[in-house]
């Protein structure tokens, strides 16, 4: 029998997860060099100001938040604009990404800069703008790190809009980075492992994750770490879902595991428990009805969705 390739629901898993969802035209591909200075000048320019992990918005009257900036708003604030990155276009216009000048403890009483994670799991911003904060953060965070050449020490310049540098003593082109990690379910029938490390929020357990490192395959990354962290071998490997994370520039691989042991050895460097949970159990901490207070990832975490897809299924 033909399997078919795309047998999947409507709505991909991929989309129910934090910093998804985004409407930006990234056009990276084609981008001329002063594609920065053009969005700048246009009206209807859009600039998200970051700085140490945190977006700066604006606290309106009726508590809600907004995190778009005018050009004359972020120069205001003392943005840094030379230092602007071109995150593409969107409905409402150009979007850029720029590193805040102004010291998060000391801004204008209306203004706040609220961290990327607190903003996401308190849902400030709705899913399109909180992709928008994931994109600019982790691409900002890429240039700030990689302002020297790893080839020859020379300085490098942003070209192209933002989507790479320039050595300008090599001419060696650098692209922006992004770190695969693998997020893991391992699954019996009727149970599931989860995990939690020293600091995690009380009575809160989740799936195992890992880098994937240089010539590993998904899969073989998916059972590696799953052996190193729990002691558990691992059969089947199949893909569930993905998740930008820009801590500082990563990308969440979510899969199911297919457990074939059950004796648990896990390293207690890594985690502080890990153990076999019950599908009812399960359930209940995804609910927050669990009698002893256990509970998983909020459900904006891709963790989540592993957990709660693998419960609820048949």
């Amino acid at each position: 029998m033909k399997l078919p390739l795309f047998d999947a629901p409507p709505r991909e898993p991929s989309q129910f997860v934090g910093f998804a969802g985004g409407q930006v035209e990234r056009q990276s591909e084609n981008r001329a060099d002063d594609a920065i200075e053009k969005a700048l000048a246009a009206p209807d320019v859009r600039v998200l100001i970051m700085r140490g992990g945190r977006l700066l918005m604006k606290l309106k009257s009726d508590g809600s938040f907004d995190q778009n900036f005018s050009r004359a708003e972020a120069e205001g604030l003392s943005a840094k604009l030379q230092h602007a990155v071109l995150l593409g276009q969107s409905p409402n216009g150009p979007l850029l990404g720029v590193p805040g000048g102004l010291d998060p403890e000391h801004l204008p009483e209306a203004i706040k800069a609220i961290d990327y994670r607190s903003i996401l799991m308190q849902g400030l911003l709705d899913q399109a703008s909180t992709s928008e904060m994931a994109l600019g953060g982790a691409l900002l965070g890429w240039h700030s790190t990689h302002r020297f050449c790893g080839k020859c020490g020379g300085k490098t310049e942003i070209r192209g809009g933002g989507f790479k540098r320039l050595c300008t003593s090599c001419n060696t082109e650098h692209f922006p980075r992004t770190d695969p990690v693998a997020i893991m379910l391992t699954v019996k029938p009727d149970k599931c492992l989860l995990g939690r490390g020293a600091h995690f929020a009380p009575g809160s357990y989740s799936a195992l994750a890992g880098f994937i490192e240089p010539g590993e395959t998904i899969e073989e990354a998916v059972r590696r770490e799953t052996l190193e962290e729990s002691g558990i071998r691992l059969g089947r490997v199949s893909y569930h879902a993905s998740q930008p994370w820009p801590f500082p520039y990563s990308l969440m691989i979510g899969c199911f595991g297919e457990a074939l042991n059950e004796d648990i050895d896990f390293d207690h460097k890594e985690l502080e428990d890990c153990r076999w949970f019950e599908r009812a159990e399960v359930l209940d901490m995804l609910n927050g009805t669990h009698s002893g207070g256990l509970r998983t990832p909020p459900k904006q975490a891709i963790a989540h969705n592993l957990i709660r897809a693998w419960a609820e299924s048949e």
